[in-house]
């Protein structure tokens, strides 16, 4: 990665952090990720095509669960470009409170193949055990993607498999598979 593609970090853990601007940043990326066949589809989300109209919403609501305890919003940019985002989430209930769970990690289309994803990734995992007191995360991939290599690559390492549990088309199941990183 050249100095000047290295990704700048910000993230939001309150609602009113997130501007009109990046809300409309943050769509636009979603909507690009699954409409160029990323893996990134929420369950309030028709498969695509998606717009902006749909998705919006469904940011809305992301959004509004912000909370510096339970739900950060991790955003890279390169160039005051947005570049890539996820969310990481905890439930304070003392006995799951030690484990996070990583969402909607994606990359803008633009700037795929230049580590952002990578980068994201170690930044999440800072972000977890320094500021919001985590020790363990979890993260749901779709198998046929090379998902499972890449965070593997990262320290992730797989721990249960749904077969068959996601339909991406009729015809075309795939595995869930969920990954697990100690910190």
């Amino acid at each position: 990665m050249r100095t000047e593609d290295t990704p700048g970090f910000a993230q939001a853990s309150r609602p009113w952090e997130v501007t009109a601007e990046l809300r409309g940043q943050l769509v636009d990326c979603w909507v690009r990720v699954i409409n160029s066949g990323g893996a990134v589809i929420h369950g309030e989300l028709p498969m695509p095509p998606v717009s902006t109209a749909q998705a919006d919403p469904v940011m809305g609501r992301l959004i509004d669960g912000l909370d510096p305890h339970r739900a950060r919003l991790l955003v890279a940019t390169v160039r005051g470009s947005l570049a890539g985002w996820l969310i990481l989430r905890r439930d304070p209930h003392p006995l799951v409170a030690h484990c996070g769970v990583v969402n909607h990690v994606m990359t803008h289309p633009g700037f795929r193949g230049r580590g952002i994803g990578t980068a994201l990734m170690h930044h999440v995992r800072e972000l977890a055990r320094q500021e919001m007191g985590v020790e363990q995360m979890h993260i749901a991939v779709r198998a046929g993607l090379g998902l499972e290599e890449f965070y593997g690559r990262l320290g992730w390492r797989e721990i249960g498999r749904w077969p068959g549990g996601l339909r991406v088309a009729p015809g075309d199941d795939r595995d869930e598979i969920l990954m697990h990183l100690t910190l």
